[in-house]
């Protein structure tokens, strides 16, 4: 865009395509785009500023509790609970669509079929190792690596990552 330098000339948008000597001349010095450096918001808040794993109760400067308005101890919740709420909340997220069979068979003794039952199944297992796997964590190397995929020599994926180990429809 243009600009205009410290003695009042108005230099237009094409200022760029001026040669480096006139550049330097008019005082225009280069800086380098920063390096930005990136993280993965899931586990840090910042880049080398990691999330904690298990949950922090919040105290203020003098180290006394901090409390919400109904006098109860504020946490902040670690990434384990945090994603195995998730985790639960998927799992309910993928039997909803099959719960009108418990519903029917509690009100009408009407059988839920094989398929639909090994499934449900299925989903409650998964949630409860992915549940037991975050729990497990001890680090956060070790939470990171649940969601890292599986790859071959080549680097194809090959399967999924254990928090994404659900069954399939």
């Amino acid at each position: 865009r243009s600009w205009t330098d410290d003695n009042g000339t108005l230099h237009s948008a094409l200022w760029n395509r001026y040669s480096n000597d006139y550049k330097t001349a008019l005082g225009l010095v280069f800086t380098p785009d920063p390096i930005v450096e990136f993280y993965d918001n899931r586990f840090y808040w910042s880049v080398n500023n990691p999330k904690s794993l298990e949950d922090i109760p919040q105290v203020d400067e003098d180290n006394n509790p901090v409390l919400n308005e109904d006098g109860v101890q504020i946490i902040q919740t670690g990434l384990k609970n945090q994603w195995i709420e998730r985790t639960k909340t998927t799992a309910y997220d993928k039997l909803k669509s099959t719960d009108w069979y418990a519903v029917r068979q509690v009100e009408t003794s009407e059988a839920i079929p094989e398929a639909v039952s090994n499934y449900r199944a299925s989903v409650r297992s998964s949630c409860d190792s992915i549940c037991s796997a975050i729990t497990g964590c001890t680090t956060l190397e070790e939470f990171i690596a649940l969601f890292t995929a599986p790859t071959d020599a080549e680097g194809n994926v090959t399967g999924n990552a254990i928090i994404n180990q659900w069954p399939s429809n």
